[in-house]
C-alpha cells in the first residue's frame, strides 16, 4: 500500500498533528512492509512536490488542526491546488481533523465538505476522524494522553491490515459529541480558579504579548463611525 500522509498544521513538525501522526505510523508499520511519506503542507516552498506526493499515492491521509471552526488557510489552498490541477487519479482518500475543544460538534460539519471535495475529485471516501480536547497533548503527563496514543496506534494497525478507519475506534475518538451537564459545571469552576486560562496565558507570556492578550486591533472606534 502506497501512503501518503499530509499534515495540514501551521506548526508543521512541532505541532499536535504531528504527535498523532507519530503514533498512527507506529501502529502502521507494525503490519506493513511499506512505510508511509509524511509531507507538511505549510511548506509552501514544497508545494510542487507535495502535489506530485499526491498524485502519485494510492492511499491519501490529510489530518489537519480545526482553528476557531475553520481549516487553516494553507490547508484549503493545498485543496484548491489539487482540484486546479484536473489530475483525478483513482486513490483512497480519508481525513483526521483534531481541534482543542473538548467536544466534536465543531468538527462534525467539516466533514460533508471533506466528503463533497473527495467526490468531485472521482476519488474513494476513506471518512474522516474527528477528535477533540488535543491542544496541548504535548504538556500533558503520559498518564493523560495513554489512551489517546494508544488509540491512534490501534487506528493505524487497523489501517494498515483492512485499509481503512476502523468504525469502533472512530467511534471512540469522536467522544463525546457534547459536552455533558456535569462537565460543563466542572468547567465553569475551574474557569472561575483560573486553570483554563493558564495554558493559553502560558503561551501568551512566551510571545510577548500577554499584557496585549484584551487588545482590539480590527476595532472600529465609534469616532471613525461618524465621519
Amino acid at each position: 500500500m502506497k501512503l501518503a500522509i499530509f499534515n495540514g498544521s501551521p506548526r508543521r513538525k512541532n505541532s499536535n498533528s504531528t504527535v498523532l501522526v507519530e503514533h498512527f505510523v507506529d501502529g502502521f508499520n507494525r503490519f506493513s512492509d511499506y512505510s508511509p511519506t509524511i509531507h507538511y503542507v505549510a511548506d509552501t516552498k514544497r508545494i510542487n512536490d507535495n502535489l506530485e506526493a499526491f498524485d502519485s499515492a494510492e492511499y491519501v491521509l490529510i489530518i489537519f488542526p480545526l482553528y476557531t471552526d475553520c481549516m487553516p488557510g494553507v490547508v484549503k489552498e493545498f485543496f484548491e491546488k489539487i482540484c486546479e490541477r484536473k489530475i483525478y487519479q483513482s486513490k483512497k482518500i480519508g481525513f483526521i481533523v483534531q481541534s482543542g475543544f473538548p467536544e466534536i460538534i465543531h468538527s462534525i460539519w467539516i466533514e460533508k465538505y471533506l466528503q463533497k471535495l473527495v467526490n468531485r475529485l472521482n476519488c474513494d471516501y476513506l471518512g474522516t476522524v474527528i477528535k477533540g480536547g488535543v491542544e496541548g497533548i504535548k504538556i500533558m503527563p503520559p498518564i493523560m494522553t495513554k489512551k489517546l496514543y494508544k488509540n491512534f496506534e490501534m487506528l493505524g494497525e487497523y489501517f494498515a491490515n483492512h485499509q481503512e478507519f476502523s468504525p469502533k475506534i472512530k467511534a471512540k475518538l469522536a467522544k463525546p459529541y457534547k459536552m455533558s451537564y456535569v462537565r460543563i459545571l466542572f468547567f465553569k469552576l475551574f474557569k472561575s480558579l483560573g486553570f483554563t486560562n493558564f495554558y493559553w496565558n502560558m503561551n501568551l507570556k512566551k510571545n510577548e504579548a500577554f499584557e496585549k492578550r484584551y487588545d482590539r486591533p480590527y476595532e472600529i472606534s465609534i469616532a471613525t463611525e461618524t465621519k
